[in-house]
């Protein structure tokens, strides 16, 4: 039996967005996040070899918030701070998740301005 290739990685995120300047600025200026390219009715984001493709939808089923994206950050106290001097609003300050036996789990929850729950995360070792 010959084996086949499975899926290894995640090569690209779509985020729905009702104003895509609006969302635009607040993934690029806001959070810093690397802008890539546009297309028409698209943005595009490198998120560390993961593209973030923010747009609209053509389909109304598909017209909700999506899935929640967890940024990976060294320094969650640093980043929360930063962003919440652009103002970022959290649901609140970065929290202890839970400790494993080589490092703990920490995120801060937020919403981008189209309505889609996103957090930082860190895992310091201990």
């Amino acid at each position: 039996m010959t084996a086949v290739a499975g899926i290894s990685r995640i090569a690209q995120i779509a985020v729905v967005t009702k104003d895509l300047d609006r969302a635009t600025g607040f993934y690029r200026d806001t959070l810093g996040l690397q802008f890539l390219f546009a297309a028409p009715g698209l943005s595009f984001f490198d998120c560390g070899g993961v593209r973030l493709m923010l747009g609209g939808v053509e389909d109304k089923k598909f017209d909700h918030p999506g899935s929640i994206l967890y940024f990976m950050v060294e320094d969650i106290r640093q980043m929360y701070e930063l962003l919440v001097s652009r103002g970022v609003e959290f649901r609140g300050e970065p929290h202890l998740i839970t400790r494993l036996p080589d490092r703990e789990v920490w995120l801060a929850d937020f919403d981008d301005t189209e309505g889609n729950t996103m957090a930082l995360m860190s895992e310091p070792r201990i």
